[in-house]
């Protein structure tokens, strides 16, 4: 049973990432009609912000070592922590998580740019254009952050409160065997947040009622002189939003490389096949589902009777669901097909 409880966990939190790059990727194509392939990079780019921040936080200036007496001897000693001193030093330990506040601006820039500069521009040229170049993108902030960062992942610790294990079994009943990760924990609950604040956004705003209602017919809502193309740049801009905050939250889990984002966004597409083109609650549900199927398709157990399953059991469940519903879950008849 513990075993089960916690395949399904590392599925709901694998899951929520899927869910969350999904949730932008599904945005933008249903508000602009864009298949936009430099969405993991927005991914990337806020794990980067993070790591970014981290880096000025510990921004350090060598002083004496007091400790050593036979010699002089100089050791760094971050700026925050020789001007607010305990305070300086919780500061830098709760890095990551402020470094949200840091990377939203920086986000809604990047989204703010992209659109206006690029994307606009592909509106109602074919898929495949829109394909060729935000895929092209990707390539070019990927290799940007390369020869910025370099290669090699840069690991982000988590605040040390959270850096243990939460005795998951005693809240459920099942003893103190069964024990998750603090911040895996943490990152599930930001996700679901980020997931309900979206759907609040679109369904109980006025804002939002207009952006869905673009959404289903772009040409009537502007008859009703409302700049729907205003509003859709924004909605650009928060799914970037989305994107980079779980790039953030997600560095202590996963070290930031330049290549991450990619490796994100191949996953993320097909969770937004099968969940359905343009369906927001299809993207989510096909995320979390995904992710528990990868989770228990990685046992040992299983991958001794079929070795390399892991790699493919998302890809086997897309045929399968497609075969069956080529729609995907909630997909809407009329979307991208002609």
């Amino acid at each position: 049973m513990d075993a089960i409880i916690i395949q399904i966990l590392n599925g709901v939190d694998k899951g929520a990432a899927y869910a969350l790059i999904a949730l932008g990727l599904t945005l933008v194509f249903g508000t602009l009609g864009i298949v936009n392939f430099a969405h993991g990079a927005l991914f990337m780019l806020g794990a980067f912000c993070a790591v970014t921040f981290n880096k000025i936080m510990t921004l350090s200036v060598k002083i004496k070592d007091e400790s050593v007496t036979l010699f002089d001897a100089y050791k760094e000693e971050p700026y925050l922590k020789i001007w607010f001193g305990e305070t300086g030093e919780a500061l830098i330990d709760y890095a990551v998580p402020l470094s949200i506040l840091f990377a939203i601006p920086i986000m809604i820039l990047v989204g703010y740019v992209m659109e206006r500069g690029l994307i606009r521009h592909f509106y109602r040229r074919p898929h495949a254009d829109q394909i060729l170049v935000t895929f092209g993108l990707a390539i070019v902030l990927q290799e940007l952050i390369k020869a910025s960062f370099g290669a090699n992942p840069i690991p982000q610790a988590a605040p040390a409160i959270l850096a243990g294990s939460a005795n998951v079994g005693s809240w459920i009943g099942l003893g103190d065997t069964l024990v998750y990760p603090w911040w895996r924990l943490i990152y599930l609950g930001f996700s679901g947040l980020i997931i309900f604040s979206v759907f609040a956004f679109l369904q109980f705003t006025t804002y939002g009622m207009v952006v869905r209602a673009g959404m289903r017919d772009r040409e009537t809502v502007g008859l009703l002189g409302i700049n729907i193309e205003r509003r859709f740049t924004i909605v650009f801009a928060l799914a970037a939003v989305v994107a980079g905050v779980a790039g953030v939250m997600y560095t202590p889990i996963l070290p930031p490389d330049y290549h991450m984002g990619m490796d994100f966004l191949v996953l993320s597409f097909v969770v937004v096949v099968v969940g359905g083109m343009g369906s927001l609650g299809g993207a989510v549900a096909a995320g979390f589902l995904l992710g528990i199927v990868q989770s228990f398709a990685s046992m040992n157990e299983v991958k001794q009777i079929l070795p390399g399953v892991d790699q493919i059991i998302i890809y086997l469940v897309a045929v399968v669901i497609l075969l069956t519903r080529p729609r995907g879950l909630m997909g809407r008849a009329g979307v991208m097909e002609e």
